[in-house]
Parts: structure tokens; sequence; C-alpha cells
């Protein structure tokens, strides 16, 4: 099965990377099965539960992936990859729903703000890294929202904002509780700074309580959590679940708690955060969804040594994000450029159309804030390939999951009304068990 490449090692630690050694060199290849769990233990002397172990932190790391009966193997992406990659290629004339962007007809016009910005003394070495009018602005609707008064830092993105802020705590095989489904891009970085993911289930309220706490519990360092427009499933914190989760999580006052409001500015559900029941806290909020992607900024806000930390590590690397798209985003904000009422009303619209199609013909979906609608399948692939053929790409499940069941996301950003109901004809038809054929 492996050719002439053996597997070494005693311990979980040992095993895992000859395998992964084995894979950088391309002495397993892509696709390449790896034995089964008591034959390599009977072959390596060691117990089984050594071998699951090993096994279970390559697929943390993204090096193998496990497909029940079928074995464990070798991902065909290496662990650098993100799962964006994971997907299918849209041939032309097939309807792309999978792509996760915002609606370009919602995003306001850049131009104005950015010549505005432009037009002022240029930022020198040495200058302060944040735009005073935008931090400002930052502290009052944050503070407006409930969340607790501390210093801010400005990163390129939300993601930028999570991997500063778990570098600044966590080390090497530290545990991470991350929803489950959740942001593909948070499932890949988590491996990727050597951190080990733990999954957390979650209902359209937000995560469950007792996965939280069983996460915890089982020694999980830090808490990733989506307040709004969870992608992919849509979910929102509810006042109810934000109680019930800040009970928890005051019990584990040592837990790292990050908290991801992307969603800011596209959905109009009231904000309930989570921070100030632990001693470390970072909130974060992102001007990609309301106001374009490529603006690639976040403002971020915490407890002191948390930032602190940020904003020294950042000074040795970017050193800051430029100060001219800061001053752009603040006009925008000043300038009321983006109507959340009428953005979330819009979204709103388009998910509610197609998860009410969806249940005329017995397909239940989610989606409570958002760009976007979760489907449960009972097979993955079979029903990308089936919308496909039929003329609709949408992403798989396999983005976005690890222990959740099979599922697809359905991006409804541009979704138009005369769209609706020949889509929800495509899906009902693409998930529903395939028929079987006999020649008895």
């Amino acid at each position: 099965m492996l050719g002439e490449y053996p597997i070494r090692g005693r311990g979980a630690a040992e095993i895992s990377a000859s395998v992964e050694r084995a894979v950088a060199a391309g002495e397993l290849g892509p696709g390449q099965l790896l034995p089964p769990l008591r034959e390599l233990a009977s072959r390596l002397g060691v117990n089984p539960n050594t071998v699951a172990a090993a096994y279970r932190i390559l697929r943390e790391r993204g090096v193998i992936e496990t497909d029940g009966r079928r074995g464990s193997r070798v991902r065909h992406k290496p662990a650098t990859t993100g799962r964006e990659e994971i997907g299918v290629d849209v041939p032309e004339g097939v309807r792309d729903m999978a792509a996760g962007n915002p609606d370009p007809a919602l995003l306001p016009s850049l131009a104005a703000v950015f010549a505005h910005a432009a037009d002022r003394e240029p930022v020198l070495y040495g200058d302060v890294p944040v735009e005073p009018e935008l931090a400002r602005l930052a502290l009052a609707e944050l503070g407006a929202g409930g969340v607790p008064a501390g210093p801010i830092a400005v990163t390129s993105g939300s993601l930028d904002a999570i991997e500063r802020v778990l570098a600044a705590h966590l080390k090497p095989g530290d545990a991470v509780a991350v929803e489950d489904p959740g942001w593909g891009g948070l499932l890949d970085l988590v491996p990727a700074l050597g951190l080990r993911t733990l999954s957390v289930a979650l209902d359209d309220d937000g995560p469950l309580p007792d996965q939280v706490d069983r996460a915890l519990g089982a020694g999980a360092r830090a808490l990733v959590v989506t307040d709004r427009a969870q992608n992919p499933t849509g979910a929102a914190l509810s006042s109810a679940r934000a109680r019930a989760l800040r009970s928890v999580i005051r019990r584990h006052p040592a837990t790292l708690l990050i908290e991801d409001d992307h969603g800011h500015g596209i959905v109009d559900l009231p904000l309930h955060p989570l921070a100030g029941v632990t001693r470390h806290w970072a909130f974060v909020r992102s001007a990609a969804k309301a106001y374009g992607p490529d603006l690639r900024l976040a403002v971020l806000t915490g407890d002191e040594v948390t930032l602190d930390r940020v904003r020294g590590r950042q000074r040795l690397g970017p050193g800051w994000v430029s100060r001219i798209t800061q001053r752009a985003v603040a006009r925008l904000w000043a300038d009321g450029a983006v109507d959340p009422t009428a953005v979330a009303a819009a979204y709103g619209r388009r998910r509610g159309a197609l998860i009410e199609a969806l249940a005329r013909r017995g397909v239940t979906a989610y989606g409570r804030s958002g760009l976007n609608v979760w489907i449960p399948v009972p097979d993955e692939t079979a029903a990308v390939a089936r919308l496909l053929h039929a003329g609709w790409a949408v992403a798989p499940g396999a983005r976005f999951r690890m222990s959740a069941p099979p599922g697809i996301r359905v991006t409804v950003s541009t979704l138009t009304e005369a769209e609706t109901e020949p889509l929800a004809d495509a899906i009902a038809t693409a998930v529903r068990p395939a028929p079987v054929r006999s020649y008895v």
C-alpha cells in the first residue's frame, strides 16, 4: 500500500511527523491510502489508539482526510491550500452560487472617499497606526452594541486579526474551539498555526452551550464565535443564547474569547456580544461584506494585554494598515454610505424566498442572516454534481465542516426573483437519493 516508504515512530507525534515528512518529500502522493489503524499499529508494535491519535493530528493539520470505511488518504491539496479550493470549476453558462461574495450592486462607490482620503498630509514612519476618526467612530459603534471599552487596532481583515490574536496567546499544540460547520478560512488557519481544532455544533441561535462547555472542559484554550451572519449557516446569537454562553464561558475564565462580527452592516439583527467574561478577549469587526472585500480592513478591540501584544507584533511586520484606506472607511461610516436596514432586507428577501421555496418541496434549509443558505444533504458529492449538471454551481459542505453532517452552501446575494423557483427545483431534485436500478 505504501510502496517502499515505511512509516516510523512509537508515539503519535513521531508517527504523524513521519507521514508528514513523506508527503512533503513526495514519497506519499495525493490520494494515497494509509494503512488501517490496526495494521499500522501491528507493524509498529504500538497500541491502535496511538495510531488513531497520529491520524487525528494529521487530519487536524490538513495532511490527510478520512472517509469512513474507505479509510484515510493523503489530501489532494496540501495543508497550505485553503478550503476554498475544494469545489468545482464553474463552466461558462453555469450560474455561480458558490463564491460567497456580497452583491456588487449593494456595495458603495469608493472613488470619492479614496480621493478625499488621499488629499491629506502623507502618513510617514512613526505616525500613529490608527486613524483617529476611524477609532472614534468604531469605539462609539462598538460601545452602542454592548462591546466593552478597550484599545483599538486595525488589521487586514478578520482572519488577519484572528491569526494575530491566536498567535499572541497560544502555542503549537493548543486547542481552539470552533464552530462546525464554520468558516473555512478559520478551519484552515488553526492547523496552519500548529493548533488543534475542537468542533462545536450550532443551531440558528449560535453555538450550543453544552458543546462549548464540552470543548472548554476538554482543554480548548480559545473559543471563536461568529456573532451574526455565520458562514455558512447564517446563524446569529440570540439574546437568550448569549446569556447561556456567557454563563458557560464564565466558568472557564482563562479562555481566550474571540468574536467575529463580519456581518456588521448587512444584518438587521441586534448584536449580543459575549466579551467581558474572560480575562483575555478580542472582538473583530470587518468592513468586507458591507463595504467591499478589497478594502481588507477590520477593526479589532480587546483587553489591554491582548491588544498590546497584537500591536507590538504588527509593528514588527507590516507596521500598520494603510491610513488612506482607514480614512476612506471612516468617511464611508460617517457618511452612512451603506443603509444596513435596506441591505439586510435585500439579502433577507433572497434568503427567505429560497428557504420557503425549498420548504414547499420538502427540503429543509437554514439561513437566519447574512449571504448564504445552508442545506443538509445525504450526499454532498452527488448533490454538487447534479446541480452543476443542471446549471447551478454551489459550494460543497466539505469546505466548512469537520464532524458536522454533509451539506451544501448556496450564496443568495445576487439571487433574482426569477431564479428562485428554478434553483429550488434543481436543489430538490439534486438532494434526493438516486433511483435504484435493477436488471433483475
